[in-house]
């Protein structure tokens, strides 16, 4: 787009005008500048300038569309002017931002952008793994209450071993200094730690002859000949030489500390989004804040979460 906004208040002065938001989603959905039906695909669609939408000359149900239709806007009474807003607050923020802290900067209610900012995050997922090589760390942590906060009766009742009782499990994978010279990481939540999902991950995810580094748990030790299979031994060392998993470790402590800091409480049912949300904002740490909101952008069409999905109601 033209005269791209550089900063959060740039932003907001450049999407107030309606007509802006409007031509920098028609570039965006559209970018050959032909705009068809999303529901029969006709080229020749009427522009309802008073209303900004338009309308499909076949007769059919959901003839008339706006530009959010097909995105994660669609159903979203709240003005693109405020959606633009909202998207480059948390792609800009370095910890996150919370539903209340985008309520009150945009004029909405919490509930609203609470919803608003998973829908967001829809958009920064970047896919499955896949593709991984040259030099890959891999760990898995552990994301939940910590013991010294739960009352005594309770902390018996869960801590167990090593304490990873009622916990969710996340899995995470960095590639070090990948094509552009910075490393990437992917990660998701997963059900188990055993060899099946551990090794079976690798296997699918990194591709043949990488050099993957790992620590020394056992459900790393199955993912077969096709790899370099460095193990280092926490109980005794943390680095040895290029042997590490420090990098991925880093991760894990950015993601705690946006979950602890900003968010403080993560239901396990939607954590899987704020590690979609941190995994887009590591991978996109080296850029500007112009850029990486062009990146939520890229991710907005094509996906949709209705509020019931959200919260489990119905399937998606």
């Amino acid at each position: 787009m033209n005269n791209e906004p550089k900063t959060l208040l740039e932003a907001i002065r450049y999407f107030s005008d309606p007509d802006v938001c409007l031509d920098f989603m028609v570039s965006l959905r559209w970018p050959d500048g032909v705009i068809a039906c999303p529901n029969c695909g006709r080229d020749d669609v009427r522009f309802i300038p008073t209303r900004r939408i338009w309308e499909c000359r076949s007769k059919h149900a959901k003839r008339q569309f706006s530009v959010k239709v097909g995105t994660i806007f669609e159903g979203s009474p709240i003005g693109l002017d405020k959606w633009l807003a909202a998207i480059w607050m948390i792609s800009s923020a370095k910890n996150g931002v919370s539903s209340y802290e985008i309520a009150r900067a945009i004029g909405i209610t919490q509930k609203s952008a609470w919803f608003m900012l998973h829908r967001i995050r829809l958009a920064m997922q970047d896919g499955d793994f896949g593709g991984m090589s040259g030099e890959v760390e891999v760990d898995e942590t552990y994301v939940g209450g910590k013991a010294r906060f739960m009352h005594k009766s309770k902390r018996k009742e869960v801590i167990q071993g090593r304490g990873t009782a009622g916990k969710t499990a996340v899995m995470g994978l960095l590639e070090r200094h990948g094509p552009d010279g910075h490393s990437a990481v992917n990660a998701k939540v997963i059900r188990s730690t055993g060899q099946d999902t551990l090794s079976g991950t690798i296997r699918r995810s990194v591709e043949p002859g990488t050099i993957v580094y790992t620590d020394e748990h056992a459900g790393y030790n199955a993912i077969g000949p096709n790899y370099t299979h460095e193990v280092i031994n926490h109980a005794e060392e943390y680095v040895h030489g290029l042997v590490h998993t420090n990098g991925i470790e880093n991760f894990w402590s950015l993601l705690k500390r946006a979950i602890k800091g900003t968010y403080i409480s993560v239901e396990p049912f939607h954590l899987f989004r704020y590690v979609d949300e941190e995994s887009f904002r590591y991978n996109s740490r080296k850029v500007s804040d112009g850029k990486r909101f062009n990146g939520v952008m890229k991710g907005v069409s094509g996906k949709r979460l209705t509020y019931k999905q959200l919260t489990g109601a119905v399937t998606a």
